[in-house]
């Protein structure tokens, strides 16, 4: 099952200048749809605890004999054993909780200890050269690890039509310098069932993007 499948985020949203009827097959960027997908998931599971359906179908999910595709066939295996009552509660508990989660996903907080700081500024400057701004009635920050993951599926996939790089542009200004970080912490959080298969997916995710950027 692809990842496409699993969020609900249509080819066609993620990737339109290849997935267009007039494209031609030639010109495909498997690696660029595959990237943008992988982000789309993040974002998704980070934004909000899954529901019935999308448990249901990351539970089909099925992974290569890499430690990106065993990564996602333990998400698979996490997803079968839980509840949506389960998934909430500890979504809740890492990310919201009564005061503070026990994680905070924001990149001025893990860059500085405090939220909406000198790093949320720059990436807003940033974004704001690329034509990317918050959408209406989001009320979390620009640095949000979930918002930063739609960003770099957006950019990926070129749904922003933004110049070719703005990816590694955003990755090594606003990401490399504390996510990978936040997804380890992910993996280890005492409140982390269901999401440590997640923190282990988005830690990969960003050493794939490091070492491939650190090439181009």
């Amino acid at each position: 099952m692809s990842v496409e499948t699993l969020t609900g985020v249509n080819r066609m949203v993620l990737r339109p200048d290849l997935f267009a009827e007039k494209q031609m097959p030639g010109d495909v960027d498997e690696v660029d749809a595959a990237r943008a997908q992988e982000y789309a998931l993040l974002s998704a599971l980070l934004a909000r605890a899954p529901d019935a359906a999308l448990l249901k179908r990351l539970a089909g999910l099925r992974g290569e004999a890499t430690p990106l595709g065993v990564a996602h066939a333990a998400l698979a295996e996490a997803a079968s054993r839980t509840t949506v009552e389960q998934v909430e509660r500890e979504f809740f508990n890492l990310f919201i909780g009564i005061g503070r989660g026990e994680l905070m996903p924001y990149g001025s907080y893990y860059l500085t200890g405090f939220l909406h700081e000198r790093p949320l500024a720059r990436l807003r400057g940033d974004l704001g050269k690329l034509g990317i701004e918050r959408v209406e009635g989001n009320v979390e920050p620009e640095d949000h690890a979930a918002t930063l993951c739609e960003i770099m599926a957006g950019l990926a996939g070129g749904r922003f039509g933004a110049r070719a790089g703005s990816d590694q542009d955003i990755f090594e200004n606003h990401m490399a310098s504390w996510m990978g970080r936040f997804f380890s912490d992910l993996e280890h959080a005492e409140a982390a069932s269901f999401y440590r298969s997640v923190g282990t997916i988005g830690r990969l995710l960003m050493d794939i993007e490091t070492e491939a950027f650190a090439l181009s």
